[in-house]
C-alpha cells in the first residue's frame, strides 16, 4: 500500500477529527476556545512532545521484542524494524486501531513474512496497550466510581480472552468448530497460523513484561496530559496528576471501545466531561486542553507514520531497482 492509496483514508480521518473539534467547541463556546489556547504555556508543547516520544520509542521496542520473539527478524535490521513500527501510526485512525495491521504487510515486503504470521503481533499489541490503560485507570477509580462497573467489566472479558487462548485444547475445539462452517474451511488454515503466533506471545511471561512497557509507555502520555493541564493554567499537584492520568486512561479506553476511527468523537466527549466533573475546568478550557493532547498524540503519531511510510516507500522502492538492475547485468553477462 502506498501514500496514495492511504490519502482518501487520511482525508476523510481528518475532516472528522475537524468535525469533531468544531462540535466540541461550539458546544464550549469557540471564542473562548480560542482565548483559552491563546493562553496556553506553548514553550511547554517541546517537553510534551518528548514525552509522547518517549511513547512511541517502548511501544516500538515492544514492536521488535515480539518480532524477535516470533523469530521473524530476519532481515530486518532495527532501524527497519523502528521504521515498519512508526509507518504502521498512520493507521491509528483506523476503528480500534487494527488497521496497523498494514505494519504486517510491511514486513512481508522485507523479508516475506506470511501476513497471518506476522499479524497476532498487532492483537498482542492492542491487547497488552489495553491492560495498560486499565491500570492507569484503576489509580483514580476512586475519583469516579460510576467507572467502575465498566472497568470490571473490560477487565473480565480482556482476561476471559487471554485464558481462552492460553487453553489449547479449548482453542483448537473453536477453530476446529469454526472449519465446519460455511466457507470455514478456506481459513480455518489461516486461523491455526494465527492462534499459534498469538499464543505464543500471550505466554505469561511475555504478557507480564510487555504489559508493564506498556504501563510506563502510556505512562509518559498521562504525563504528557498532566503538562497540558498546567500550561492551560491549572495548578500542579499529585492529585491533579492522578486525575490527569485516570482521565486520560478512560477517555483512551472509550474511544478504544467504542471502535470508531481513532476513537474520534468518543474520546474527546469522555475527555472534556471528565475534565469537567474531576479538574473542575470550564467547558471551554477542557475542550482546549482535549485539542492540544489530541494533537500532541493522535495527530502527531499520524503526521510522524506518513514521513516513516514516505521514507520506507522510497527505500525500498531503490532497493527493488538494484535488485532489478543486478538481475539486468547478471542476464547480460551470462
Amino acid at each position: 500500500m502506498s501514500l496514495k492509496t492511504l490519502q482518501g483514508k487520511i482525508l476523510a480521518s481528518l475532516m472528522l477529527g475537524l468535525a469533531v473539534v468544531i462540535v466540541i467547541g461550539l458546544a464550549s463556546d469557540l471564542r473562548e476556545v480560542g482565548q483559552d489556547l491563546g493562553a496556553f504555556q506553548w514553550a511547554l508543547i517541546a517537553p510534551i512532545l518528548g514525552f509522547t516520544l518517549l511513547n512511541y520509542l517502548l511501544r516500538g521496542l515492544k514492536w521488535d521484542y515480539y518480532l524477535r520473539r516470533l523469530g521473524l527478524g530476519e532481515g530486518v535490521s532495527y532501524f527497519d524494524s523502528g521504521l515498519i513500527f512508526t509507518a504502521g501510526m498512520v493507521m491509528a485512525v483506523t476503528p480500534g486501531k487494527l488497521g496497523e495491521v498494514f505494519k504486517s504487510y510491511l514486513l512481508r515486503r522485507i523479508n516475506r513474512t506470511p501476513v497471518s504470521v506476522s499479524a497476532p503481533i498487532v492483537l498482542a499489541e492492542r491487547l497488552t496497550d489495553g491492560l495498560a490503560m486499565l491500570l492507569l485507570m484503576a489509580l483514580g477509580l476512586t475519583l469516579y466510581p460510576p467507572a467502575r462497573m465498566l472497568f470490571i467489566a473490560l477487565l473480565l472479558a480482556t482476561f476471559m480472552g487471554i485464558l481462552i487462548i492460553q487453553n489449547r485444547r479449548l482453542s483448537l475445539l473453536i477453530l476446529d468448530f469454526i472449519a465446519q462452517l460455511p466457507l470455514g474451511n478456506r481459513i480455518a488454515p489461516k486461523l491455526h497460523q494465527i492462534y499459534d503466533s498469538t499464543a505464543q506471545l500471550l505466554d505469561w511471561r511475555i504478557l507480564i513484561v510487555s504489559t508493564l512497557i506498556s504501563v510506563v509507555s502510556w505512562g509518559f502520555e498521562c504525563l504528557a496530559f498532566y503538562y497540558v493541564l498546567v500550561g492551560l493554567g491549572v495548578t500542579g499537584t499529585p492529585l491533579l496528576l492522578l486525575q490527569a492520568t485516570f482521565i486520560f486512561a478512560a477517555s483512551t479506553l472509550f474511544g478504544l471501545v467504542s471502535f470508531l476511527p481513532g476513537g474520534l468523537g468518543a474520546s474527546e466527549v469522555s475527555s472534556v466531561g471528565l475534565l469537567v466533573a474531576l479538574v473542575g475546568q470550564s467547558a471551554s478550557g477542557a475542550t482546549s486542553a482535549t485539542i492540544i493532547i489530541r494533537f500532541c498524540t493522535l495527530w502527531f503519531g499520524v503526521l510522524l507514520g506518513v514521513i516513516a511510510l514516505t521514507w520506507f516507500s522510497r527505500r525500498y522502492a531503490e532497493r527493488s531497482d538494484e535488485g532489478e538492475q543486478q538481475t539486468v547485468e547478471g542476464s547480460a553477462v551470462l
